[in-house]
C-alpha cells in the first residue's frame, strides 16, 4: 500500500486491553509526523476496562472507516469474542484496503473477523497453540516474533509488537524514520520478524507418564548419543510401538523431543554459566561446535553468544558448567 506524511492509524481498544500493547502503537507512531493517530473503542460495548484502570478512548469505532492502518493490541481474555460491532469494523476496513496490524493477542480478534484464514500468523507462543485449535484454517507460527503478510501484520507480545510497528514505520518511510522512533523507545532499531520468540521452553510438555521414565533418562544423558532403537529397547517396546506411543504423549517424535530438550539445556548452560560455546555444545548433545551453532540458530533464531549477551547479565563471569 502507498503511505503518505499524516496516514491515519486507528489503534483499536478491545475489552481487557493490555495496557502496554495499547501504548506501544501510540508511541511508535505518534511520535512524529509521518502518521496521525486515534484511539478508538466500540462505546456500545462500555468502559474498557485494562489492567486496573479504566481507558477513555477518545474516538468511536468510526476513526476505523477513516484510518489506512488499524493497530488491534493485545487483549486479556482471547477465549471471549470481541464486541460483533468492533470485527464488523476490522472487516470492513480491511474490504476497502486498510493495512491490519496485531499485537500479542489481538491476533485473535483478526481471526474472529475471518481475515486470517489461510495466512501465517503468530501471537504470544503462550497463546499459539489455542490459536491454531480455535481456527486450523490459519498457518501458525508460534516461533517468529512477527509475521509481514502484505495487508495483514500480526506480531509476539511486547517487545515483538515494538519491532514490528517499528518494521512498518521503515516499511512506509524508510530507515531513518524507523531508527529516529527507536532512539525515542530505546528499543533495538531493527530485529527480524523471522528472529525466534524466546520461549520458556522448547520441549513439549508430556499429557501421558507411560513413557515418563524413559524421558526422565533421555534428560539425564542429553550429551550421550541416543537412538530409537536403543530407547525402545528401554521401554521394552518394539520400535514402530515406541514411536507411537511417544508422539501420543508428546505430539512430537522421539528424537525431536530430544532435540528441543538438548536446545533447552543449552539455553540454561549459555544464561547461566560461563561455559565456553564448544563445551556447550559437548555438554547439550548437539555435536560438534559447527552442528550445535547450526542447530541453535535454526531453533531460536539467532546464534549461541548472541544469546547468552542477550540473556546473561554478566557473561565474564559466573560458574563453568561441570561434566
Amino acid at each position: 500500500m502507498s503511505v503518505i506524511e499524516g496516514h491515519r492509524v486507528a489503534v483499536l481498544a478491545l475489552p481487557g486491553v493490555l495496557p502496554i500493547d495499547l501504548g506501544i502503537p501510540v508511541q511508535t507512531f505518534g511520535s512524529g509526523p509521518q502518521y496521525r493517530v486515534a484511539v478508538c473503542a466500540d462505546p456500545a460495548a462500555g468502559p474498557v476496562h485494562s489492567g486496573g484502570f479504566t481507558v477513555a478512548a477518545p474516538a468511536g469505532l468510526e476513526a476505523l472507516e477513516e484510518a489506512g492502518t488499524v493497530v488491534v493490541p493485545g487483549y486479556l481474555d482471547p477465549e471471549q469474542p470481541p464486541p460483533a460491532a468492533a470485527l464488523a469494523g476490522i472487516r470492513a476496513a480491511h474490504e476497502r484496503g486498510a493495512r491490519l496490524v496485531s499485537i500479542c493477542t489481538g491476533a485473535f480478534a483478526l481471526a474472529a473477523a475471518g481475515l486470517l484464514d489461510g495466512r501465517p500468523a503468530t501471537t504470544h507462543w503462550q497463546n499459539a497453540a489455542d490459536l491454531q485449535r480455535r481456527y486450523p484454517r490459519i498457518d501458525v507460527r508460534p516461533n517468529l516474533l512477527y509475521v509481514d503478510d502484505g495487508d495483514v501484520l500480526t506480531s509476539a507480545g511486547v517487545t515483538a509488537g515494538v519491532d514490528l510497528c517499528l518494521h512498518v514505520v521503515r516499511r512506509d518511510f524508510g530507515a531513518a524514520a524507523a531508527n529516529a522512533r527507536a532512539r525515542l523507545l530505546v528499543a533495538p532499531p531493527q530485529r527480524p520478524g523471522g528472529q525466534a520468540q524466546f520461549i520458556e521452553r522448547f520441549r513439549p510438555p508430556a499429557r501421558g507418564e507411560g513413557l515418563a521414565a524413559v524421558r526422565a533418562w533421555m534428560l539425564e544423558h542429553l550429551a550421550r548419543r541416543q537412538s530409537v532403537d536403543e530407547l525402545a529397547r528401554r521401554a521394552h517396546m518394539s520400535r514402530r510401538t515406541f514411536i507411537r506411543r511417544f508422539q501420543q504423549e508428546t505430539d512430537t517424535s522421539p528424537m525431536a523431543w530430544l532435540t528441543a530438550a538438548r536446545i533447552d539445556w543449552a539455553r540454561e548452560l549459555l544464561e547461566t554459566t560461563a561455559t565456553p560455546v564448544e563445551q556447550v555444545a559437548r555438554l547439550s548433545g548437539l555435536g560438534s561446535p559447527a552442528a550445535f551453532r547450526a542447530a541453535f540458530h535454526r531453533h531460536v533464531g539467532t546464534a549461541p553468544a548472541d544469546y547468552r549477551a542477550t540473556f546473561r547479565a554478566s557473561p565474564a563471569a559466573g560458574p563453568q558448567a561441570q561434566g
